[in-house]
């Protein structure tokens, strides 16, 4: 199966940039959007063959994630059950046979850090509903066959130094603190696997954002902070894991995982 995430900075904007010779072209099996920046009504798009799945924020062109996928889910979900952390559409996730989809857009922890609570509220309260999906445990507290995940979207963090272009600059900074960074490790520590770094352990200057200023695309001043995660035990049939950079529309690129199921 063939799953691609992309970051796409507005919807509509990106409407207007081919995106749908991108889509196409990646022939996806699931495709995930995130920050879409829209509300029910404003998109329309014509995907035949495809099922689409939208949550949007209540604040109007801010956040919002979408999912188009081939086979139709068994049920979906349109955030973590907490209705305070539930306003701003970061959240589709759909249970198929063999596994949970979940389309995530990790809040900003913004200049300074003046986010980082809700952040850390954000990033505690995710890792335990993928924990929760894995061990068949629905936010409602309902229970369900327990399946392995596969996560992906914009986590606005940069894991490690090979992962920004500038580490030293941005330590304690907004998608680099060691708040943020110690999160993404608990998650993992959690039962999941960071497919690009599976695939491609020592990796360098292979980035998912660049900056709108400084030209920072232009000389790849760049972080890698989209991912795709899979349970543990989906590893094994992990068959490719890439960053199409040279896709442009957002400042974000698409990434792409490919697995054997």
């Amino acid at each position: 199966m063939r799953f691609i995430s992309w970051n796409v900075n507005g919807i509509r904007a990106v409407l207007g940039k081919d995106f749908m010779d991108v889509f196409d072209h990646f022939d996806a099996d699931i495709f995930a959007l995130q920050e879409t920046k829209c509300q029910a009504g404003q998109v329309e798009l014509d995907l035949p063959g495809y099922h689409q799945f939208w949550s949007y924020a209540e604040r109007k062109g801010y956040s919002g994630t979408a999912i188009f996928c081939r086979e139709e889910p068994e049920r979906v979900l349109h955030g973590l059950g907490i209705p305070h952390l539930d306003r701003e559409g970061r959240i589709v996730a759909a249970e198929f046979d063999r596994f949970w989809f979940v389309d995530c857009y990790t809040p900003n922890a913004q200049a300074e850090l003046a986010r980082i609570d809700h952040r850390m509220e954000w990033d505690d309260a995710f890792r335990e509903f993928c924990v929760g999906l894995e061990a068949g445990m629905l936010p409602d507290g309902s229970r369900t066959p327990g399946k392995p995940v596969v996560m992906c979207g914009d986590l606005n963090v940069a894991h490690h130094d090979i992962d920004l272009k500038n580490p030293g600059p941005n330590r304690g900074n907004a998608g680099f603190s060691d708040q943020e960074r110690g999160k993404l490790d608990e998650l993992l520590e959690a039962g999941f696997v960071d497919t690009f770094r599976y695939v491609h352990p020592d990796l360098a200057e292979v980035y998912t954002w660049w900056s709108y200023q400084r030209r920072a695309r232009r000389t790849n001043a760049g972080w890698r902070i989209d991912y795709f995660l899979v349970s543990e035990s989906l590893a094994p049939r992990i068959a490719g894991a890439s960053i199409y950079g040279e896709v442009y529309g957002s400042d974000h690129c698409p990434i792409g995982l490919e697995l054997e199921l």
